[in-house]
Parts: C-alpha cells; sequence; structure tokens
C-alpha cells in the first residue's frame, strides 16, 4: 500500500543493556518457563501463563486482564506487525472477551493499553516506537508475579529495539490489578520504569501519536462513544495535566467506561487526546529527554466500569486514593466524541453550476 513500509522479519536480536541475546533465543526462552503461578479457581486474583504468548490476570476464576507479550518476526511482515509490542487487553466483567483493542481493524497498532512515542531520539537518530514500523518491544522475562485475594501484580521487563538490534531504553512494565467498588469493577494501576541504556533518549511526538494511552475494542459503535472531562467547559485541546479523563463506549450492544488518572510524580505539562470516535484516549506527557543510564517512572491509574461512567464523586475518591492528594470533586464537562465530516455530494457542484 502507498505510504505504507514492509517490515522485515531478519535482523532482530534482543541486547538488554549491552548483553545481545538472539530473537529465537527468547522465544525458546519463553516457552521453557511454563507458568509462572497456576491459576485458582477460588476467591481472589491468580496468574495463568500461555508461555510466550500472553499472561492471564484472574479474578475469581474469571480474566480480568490478558498481557500481551509474544513476539514472532519469523514467519512474515504480518506476524511481526501484530506482535512487535507488548500490551494489556481488558476484559469485561464475566471474563469473557476483551473489551480493548488487538492488531486488527482500524489503526491496529493501538492496543488495549499500551505505552510508546512516535518521535523517540536516541544518538541523534529518530524512531518510532508508537506505529513501530521497524522497532519493537520485546518482553524479556517477568521479573515478579505475586497474587493473593486483593491484588495481582506482575513486572515484564521490556526491551525496546531498533531493528539493528540496539536496545535504547531498557522498561520495567509493573501492572497491578484491584476490586472496584461497583458501580466499576476493576482498578488497574500502570507503572512504567524507563531506563536510557547505551545514550540519551528523548520521548517525544504529539496527544494523537505518544504516551500512555487506552484503546477500545474495535468494532465499537463511534456515535455512542462519548468523553468526560475535570472542570466547567473543559475543551480537551487546551487542558493541561487533568487529574482524570473518561470515555464511555458501546460494544456488541453493552456499555463500559474506562476512566484514566495521572500521577503528580509524572512530568508536569502532559496533555490528553481524548475525543476520538474510535475510542482511543489517553495522556501525552511533556516531552522529556532521559539521561543515559538515568530512569523516568511513569503512573496511571485506570478504572474500569460496565455500564455508565462513575460519578465524578467516585472518580475523584479513587483518583485522590491514587494521588495521594485530597482534591474536591470537580464540576464535569460531558462531550460526544468528535465525528468526521459528512462526505459532500460528488455531484454538489454540477447542480449548483446548472442552476
Amino acid at each position: 500500500m502507498k505510504g505504507k513500509r514492509e517490515m522485515s522479519v531478519e535482523g532482530y536480536g534482543v541486547r538488554r543493556c549491552g548483553t545481545i541475546v538472539a530473537a529465537a533465543a527468547v522465544a525458546w526462552a519463553f516457552m521453557a518457563a511454563g507458568e509462572s503461578r497456576a491459576a485458582q479457581d477460588g476467591a481472589g486474583f491468580a496468574f495463568r501463563d500461555v508461555p510466550g504468548k500472553h499472561l492471564d490476570v484472574l479474578l475469581d476464576g474469571k480474566i480480568a486482564g490478558r498481557y500481551m507479550y509474544a513476539f514472532d518476526p519469523s514467519s512474515s511482515s504480518k506476524d511481526l506487525a501484530s506482535t512487535n509490542k507488548t500490551y494489556l487487553h481488558v476484559f469485561d466483567a464475566q471474563g469473557r472477551t476483551p473489551i480493548s483493542n488487538g492488531p486488527f481493524g482500524e489503526h491496529a497498532h493501538h492496543r488495549g493499553i499500551m505505552i510508546g512515542w512516535t518521535k523517540l531520539t536516541h544518538n541523534g537518530k529518530l524512531y518510532n516506537f508508537w506505529g513501530m514500523y521497524d522497532n519493537a518491544q520485546i518482553h524479556s522475562k517477568f521479573s515478579v508475579q505475586d497474587a493473593d485475594a486483593e491484588h495481582a501484580t506482575f513486572t515484564s521487563l521490556v526491551d525496546w529495539i531498533t531493528k539493528s538490534g540496539n536496545t535504547v531504553i531498557s522498561e520495567e512494565r509493573t501492572m497491578t490489578f484491584r476490586r472496584a467498588a461497583a458501580p466499576a469493577y476493576l482498578i488497574i494501576d500502570f507503572a512504567s520504569k524507563l531506563t536510557a541504556c547505551s545514550g540519551d533518549v528523548e520521548l517525544n511526538g504529539d496527544p494523537e501519536h505518544a504516551g500512555v494511552q487506552f484503546r477500545a475494542a474495535d468494532g465499537i459503535d463511534p456515535a455512542k462513544t462519548v468523553y468526560v472531562y475535570p472542570g466547567e467547559n473543559a475543551d480537551p485541546r487546551q487542558l493541561v495535566d487533568p487529574s482524570w479523563v473518561g470515555e464511555t463506549f458501546s460494544l456488541n450492544g453493552n456499555v463500559y467506561s474506562s476512566v484514566e488518572m495521572n500521577h503528580p510524580g509524572n512530568p508536569q505539562g502532559s496533555k490528553i487526546s481524548a475525543y476520538r470516535n474510535y475510542g482511543r484516549f489517553g495522556y501525552f506527557p511533556k516531552p522529556t529527554t532521559i539521561k543515559s543510564g538515568e530512569s523516568l517512572v511513569f503512573r496511571y491509574r485506570f478504572l474500569v466500569a460496565e455500564g455508565e461512567m462513575p460519578a465524578a464523586g467516585t472518580i475523584q475518591q479513587v483518583c485522590n486514593a491514587f494521588t495521594g492528594r485530597s482534591d474536591p470533586v470537580p464540576p464535569v464537562t460531558v462531550r460526544p466524541a468528535e465525528q468526521p465530516a459528512p462526505p459532500k455530494a460528488k455531484n454538489a457542484g454540477k447542480a449548483k453550476a446548472s442552476k
């Protein structure tokens, strides 16, 4: 297709801050790892790992989230494109199906809860770690898996690798799951520690193509997507560092809501993208540079509900528990998602000229 670059399936390796491991060896390590923790059918949280594919987070025996960590550059460019980033699928309350997007449909590089930057500069070269193209985020192993009746947390070690095999970032991605009070059903805390391995790394882009964001499943009804912002008459394109932002969307006749919350420890000056009718929204942190050998941590919280958006008081209470602040309940602005302009009639000009 014109304007699209084919991804090569050759030349990938994993270099975790200086140590190269062939991609094939990584795949074998995945297969040998086995399940990290046996899934339990009783109450509470547990894990179920499908080695080399994904890690399920179970709540009361049902899938609450699925961490997708497969990486397959060996078969075709299609396989590479569908596995070139790690991300989290969020499931419905019954644990039956994801309500977040995978590598399919419109804007297939938007997947679940994801992190990336379209303009990542390393040693004078510009790389795309949002659409990915010839780059990849490759899971190497889980350093933490801990689950009990009240929570589940795991840490995935992820290498951000260019086609040439250079690791520009080593990431420790930690996700923690907890029950949420009704009408919500799940709280997910996302923390990403990014370390610049071999030179300064600049993280840049724009609110549409960078940051930590949530993408609803392909196939939602775009006419029914609605966004909620704290503040009266809030303009999403002008907001800076909002405490939270949320969306409500309709999928297969069911309504879901998701809220993303911003931690005050994140770089100040964050903007948001929260107006697309296909359901991608989230935070774009202020462009920043990580010095070689140093690290930067990004933290966000997601609140997930079946049905309409929880009340502002509920959202703010969950947000305050995350941020450690005591912010008052704000007024809110509710806006339907922006819709594309209707196509112009092909013969409109001719009809006008004939009058």
